[in-house]
């Protein structure tokens, strides 16, 4: 697939451009801006760092993001999967080992869209993706029940153990901080949908318990002081990065990478569907990759594609990336001119904002077809991978979710079965093949799927034994790729058939294996005129080869590696 440079982008992407088109962008920048403030604001209260440092990532990942994007829809900024894991590397590590991540982060995920390995971030596994999200909803909304209650209760490292603190009591809720709490909850459930393009159910939300807490004077904790500036105070600087603990920071920093890649891409995927135009992958990471290096300069806390804001502008009629730059200038005039309003927001209502989020961030659709039609490693993948995520560190949950969808996927390409099914003469007759008759000793066997270490246990054992057969056809069509370990099985079933002076053809070897088979100069071993295009030749010269005056049949025997049988021979 054709990889465009960032000008290309820009020039197929802004040819023609309006009054008309500016309009529209416009509109929908303005509408993804009242979508992402209040995102924004709880995003960096939840990443443990502050409000403002949320405001000043949605402000600069917009723009400089946005700018280089890899597609015109995508919206960056903070976002609650990276707050997940933002919030544990500050309670761990401190407020600067998180602007280090990500600036490590950003490198990396840089290398990755550099050296063009984009597509290599999508190899995992949709219950793995959807299980780490739900474990990542449990620990946003775990994490904000203390803003919710209105109290501060001991640390943890982990969300489940947090949750187990609760239960322990030995703290008072806030009454004002919980009913301030509901009344977001309440308004963005019930909030109308035909109004969410004038006022989204979470900032009419946080208007409405901001204004019921200020009117009853009710006692909370508020955001506090906003800047009006994107260059905070607290941000990295050169003599602050913690030199002497970057080890430990390495396996967070790949966590952010990979989390980071894999929303983006993800993000790109969904919003590609709904608009059809193409997300170039490794363009769109050297984006967050340059975004994500020069952000924690300026006290940002990491970034990604957000697919709650991109669809908001999708859905909002935007049509280039000047939604998301127009989205930026909103919300940077928004932290000039209403500051003194927004350090009044109370901390209970941001957590209302994040808990209906972390309910709603879930892939429910997924969920409910995964376990209504009971795909059971689907299902305990899901389940591993939640548990993990809420007990774990989320670099090991990572790690464990992709070590089991790799074993799971390796079982199941690695299945093998054996059928015994009849070659149909008629049919090959019909195609004007000189067949005279039909003989059990020679055998045709349909492969499917990949030989490789995993499948060639199997594949060893289903041909260990050639009583009976004098010549063996292997119909190799529906093998896609063939690895070292598959090689040495075919290898050793030409050395078992020729020494017991029988024949091996192969038929329908695809290009790819054919180079592998080459290469290991196992084709000149079996013999180049035993290599056939199809079954059926390979079947009429097995016949003239070797004639059987006993036998009116040939039968044939499909090895099925992770596939149905073949029923019929295919030319």
């Amino acid at each position: 697939m054709q990889q465009l440079s960032l000008w290309q982008l820009w020039k197929r992407e802004f040819d023609g451009y309006n009054p008309a088109i500016f309009r529209q962008d416009l509109l929908a920048g303005l509408t993804v801006a009242a979508v992402a403030l209040p995102l924004a604001l709880a995003f960096g209260v939840a990443s443990g760092a502050t409000a403002a440092a949320g405001l000043v990532t949605a402000i600069l990942a917009g723009i400089l993001i946005g700018g280089l994007s890899g597609a015109p829809y995508q919206i960056s900024g903070p976002t609650g999967a990276m707050s997940a894991i933002l919030i544990l590397i500050a309670s761990r590590y401190g407020l600067e080992a998180t602007w280090v991540t990500g600036v490590m982060a950003g490198a990396l995920i840089l290398a990755i869209g550099l050296l063009r390995l984009g597509r290599f971030i999508a190899f995992i596994p949709a219950p793995v993706i959807s299980g780490f999200t739900s474990g990542i909803a449990v620990i946003i909304f775990v994490g904000q029940i203390d803003n919710f209650l209105g109290v501060h209760t001991e640390g943890a490292e982990s969300a489940a153990l947090k949750l187990i603190h609760y239960f322990r009591g030995g703290f008072t809720p806030n009454l004002a901080a919980v009913l301030i709490g509901l009344i977001v909850i309440v308004t963005m459930f019930f909030w109308p949908r035909r109004l969410n393009r004038i006022l989204p159910g979470s900032l009419a939300g946080i208007i409405l318990a901001s204004l019921a807490g200020a009117l009853a004077g009710w006692n909370v904790e508020t955001i506090g002081e906003i800047p009006r500036t994107i260059l905070l105070a607290d941000r990295l600087f050169w003599d602050n990065i913690p030199w002497d603990n970057l080890n430990n920071l390495i396996a967070p920093a790949l966590s952010i990478a990979a989390l980071g890649a894999v929303e983006s891409l993800l993000c790109g995927a969904v919003a590609s569907k709904a608009t059809g135009v193409r997300l170039h992958a490794n363009q769109e990471l050297i984006a967050q990759g340059v975004g994500n290096l020069v952000i924690p300069f300026f006290g940002g806390v990491p970034a990604t594609a957000a697919i709650a804001r991109t669809s908001v502008g999708i859905r909002s009629g935007g049509q280039t990336r000047m939604v998301s730059i127009i989205h930026s200038l909103a919300l940077l005039a928004s932290a000039l001119l209403l500051a003194p309003v927004i350090g009044q927001v109370p901390l209970a209502a941001l957590a209302g904002v994040l808990m209906v989020t972390a309910i709603r961030m879930n892939e429910w659709p997924a969920i409910r077809f995964m376990f209504g039609r009971r795909f059971k490693t689907g299902m305990i993948t899901f389940v591993v991978t939640l548990l993990a995520t809420v007990t774990l560190d989320l670099t090991q949950a990572i790690l464990i979710g992709g070590v089991l969808s790799a074993a799971v996927f390796i079982n199941q390409v690695a299945n093998m079965r054996v059928e015994t099914m009849q070659v149909d003469v008629d049919r090959l007759r019909s195609r004007g093949l000189a067949i005279q008759h039909n003989c059990p000793h020679v055998r045709v066997a349909y492969l499917s799927g990949p030989l490789f270490f995993a499948s060639t246990n199997t594949f060893n054992e289903e041909f260990a034994s050639q009583e009976g057969v004098h010549v063996l056809i292997l119909s190799m069509r529906g093998v896609p790729m063939i690895d070292l370990s598959g090689i040495e099985a075919l290898l050793t079933l030409h050395e078992q058939i020729h020494k017991q002076h029988k024949i091996l053809m192969l038929a329908g070897v695809n290009a790819d294996v054919m180079k592998m088979i080459e290469r290991s100069g196992l084709d000149a071993l079996i013999g180049r005129e035993n290599f056939f295009w199809s079954a059926d030749q390979a079947i009429v010269a097995a016949e003239e080869r070797y004639t059987c005056p006993y036998c009116d049949e040939v039968s044939v025997m499909p090895a099925l590696i992770n596939g149905q049988p073949v029923g019929e021979i295919s030319s």
